[in-house]
């Protein structure tokens, strides 16, 4: 088992949050994983990605320079990763401000409103929780139950009161990628 993701977007949409939050997860289910967060001097607004890697062997590099998996939360990471994706990747999109276009006939695409859903939630701030569920439930790589335990585990006590919320928004994430799949004409990947 071998998963390199790069998970992109503006500082502040949670990119680095998500990034932790999958290596985390996978590393309390036995898996070795790497974790590497990359972001602008000015973080909030700015670029903002991170790289991690997840097998069942031991891993040589953090750096991901083919993607299995882009994770992207907007339409200027979409245009700067998009050629680090694989001939036969999966790209996870927050269709509510990601317009996709130029992914290859092999590449497959699952389009998550995030930001939409987030919204109708009641908090924009858990549309990198939406990409979570979405992302996870189309790789299976962790259980929903480790998922949430890591992210109550990451909220801790003084952000405890916001798990509900983020539970709420994986889950609908889950949903979203589900209703995405089911709505392509391509094969699950």
């Amino acid at each position: 088992m071998l998963e390199r993701v790069i998970i992109a977007g503006f500082g502040g949409q949670g990119v680095i949050f998500l990034g932790k939050l999958i290596a985390q997860a996978c590393m309390h289910e036995g898996r070795n994983v790497t974790y590497f967060p990359a972001y602008g001097p000015e973080v909030r607004g700015g670029k903002a990605n991170c790289h991690v890697v997840v097998s069942s062997d031991e891993i040589f590099s953090p750096v991901v320079a083919a993607a299995d998996t882009l994770v992207v939360m907007n339409q200027p990471s979409w245009d700067y990763f998009l050629p680090r994706l694989k001939p036969d990747g999966l790209a996870v999109v927050n269709a509510s401000l990601i317009a996709p276009a130029g992914q290859g006939d092999g590449q497959a695409l699952v389009p998550v409103p995030a930001t939409d859903v987030a919204k109708q939630l009641g908090d924009v701030r858990a549309a990198n929780m939406v990409m979570l569920g979405a992302h996870n439930h189309v790789r299976r790589l962790v259980s929903v139950d480790a998922l949430l335990a890591g992210l109550r585990a990451a909220l801790g006590d003084r952000k405890a009161g916001l798990f509900d919320l983020n539970r709420q928004a994986v889950h609908k994430g889950i949903e979203a990628a589900e209703t995405a799949l089911a709505a392509s004409d391509q094969p699950s990947p």
